[in-house]
């Protein structure tokens, strides 16, 4: 294994443990469907090429940035927005398959807010 590959494969593990820690500062639903969806983000792209691998790894860094900014030290104790919007162009560069995969997790995430405002 090459040098920049241990270095590469170390900046992804860091930044998974990065992520999965901050995940433990979200309410208690986000927290459980923001883990599994990290834990399957990585694991899909484990075999992508150097490009794509980039582009997650920014995109990643961005997300982990962000959620460092919106959590506290005690983490989001409410129901404080959490996150960032996608514009139209971020919508766009989409491939087929996020896109579904976006799809899937909007729905998961309404119908478990519709079910908070039942039980409200």
């Amino acid at each position: 294994m090459a040098a920049s590959e241990i270095v590469h494969r170390k900046a992804v593990l860091s930044l998974y443990k990065i992520l999965l820690r901050l995940h433990r500062g979200l309410p208690e639903d986000l927290q459980t469907l923001g883990t599994c969806y990290i834990k399957d983000e990585f694991r899909r792209h484990k075999l992508v090429d150097q490009q794509t691998a980039n582009t997650f790894m920014v995109e990643w860094t961005r997300c982990a940035l962000l959620l460092t900014k919106q959590l506290s030290a005690k983490g989001i104790k409410s129901r404080s927005k959490v996150g960032n919007n996608l514009g139209e162009d971020d919508l766009e560069k989409l491939r087929e398959d996020q896109a579904v995969q976006l799809y899937e997790l909007m729905k998961i995430t309404s119908n478990s807010n519709e079910q908070e405002n039942k039980i409200k």
